[in-house]
């Protein structure tokens, strides 16, 4: 009998009834492992995300938005594969709709292929931040201040720039906040990063996509101004003109259940028509 994880978005109603009508048919199919937060919601009993692959879980059913996805991925040291189902509003990591999500899961049982999608890894000095799926974002922790920043790939200065912030994204993440600040769609086959700066006070300033492989360096120059750091919209931290960050292609991806033949571009075109 196949093992299944459950994690779902848990501030609408709509949702925890779909999830616990979907977590009573899957007991019937499966042995189900239920986060803790969505158990609490059930009155079931939970599981933390991060005990769920030594129990011999196989894949992870997501039940919500992008953001349910993202946050169970990074909870998890090495990701196991995710199924996404869409109960949130355009979805680029969630696939399948709530009324297909029995047919589809049903399918899975008998079988299913994984898509690794690359991940950044971040460190600020010495210290390591959790890996991003979609994107880190740099942005000044005053709103209406702007921020003055170097850039450097594999040692070599790309930019030094007064924006508003930046935007280091993957592949996956492409079609996410950097696409909204004008940087390009990129096929998630393609191993590289979107570097876009935010509202930059520079003509020329322009996005680039650079290979995974690279070390990204980002140093801020104006003394005394703080800044955030952003993970996915998951987690936040405050950094300050003394800090560096470092960004690399972090040694685990992100892993998807495959359920989609059309592939990334048609997706593109039904998402973002």
């Amino acid at each position: 009998m196949r093992r299944i994880g459950v994690i779902s978005r848990c501030d609408r109603d709509d949702v925890i009834a779909f999830v616990g009508n979907l977590v009573d048919y899957l007991k019937t199919k499966a042995e189900v492992f239920i986060d803790t937060k969505t158990a609490e919601k059930l009155n079931q009993k939970g599981m933390p995300m991060v005990e769920m692959r030594k129990k011999g879980v196989e894949f992870i059913i997501a039940i919500g938005g992008d953001g349910t996805v993202l946050r169970g991925i990074q909870k998890m040291d090495d990701p196991l594969p995710v199924l996404g189902i869409n109960m949130g509003t355009i979805g680029f990591l969630v696939d399948v709709n709530p009324d297909e999500a029995r047919e589809v899961i049903d399918k899975m049982l008998s079988g299913f292929e994984v898509e690794e999608r690359s991940r950044l890894a971040i460190r600020v000095n010495d210290e390591p931040l959790p890996p991003a799926t979609n994107e880190v974002v740099v942005l000044t922790a005053n709103p209406a201040k702007i921020l003055s920043y170097k850039i450097f790939v594999d040692k070599n200065q790309l930019e030094e720039l007064r924006a508003d912030g930046i935007v280091f994204a993957t592949s996956t993440g492409s079609t996410a906040y950097a696409m909204s600040a004008g940087g390009p769609i990129v096929d998630p086959r393609v191993d590289g990063m979107v570097i876009v700066p935010l509202a930059p006070f520079k003509l020329s300033a322009r996005p680039w996509v650079v290979p995974a492989k690279s070390e990204i360096r980002m140093e801020l120059t104006t003394p005394k101004k703080e800044a955030v750091i952003v993970i996915d919209g998951q987690y936040t931290k405050k950094i300050n003109e003394d800090d560096k960050i470092f960004i690399t292609k972090a040694e685990k991806p992100a892993r998807f259940v495959k359920t989609r033949k059309d592939g990334f571009y048609e997706k593109v075109r039904s998402k973002l028509a």
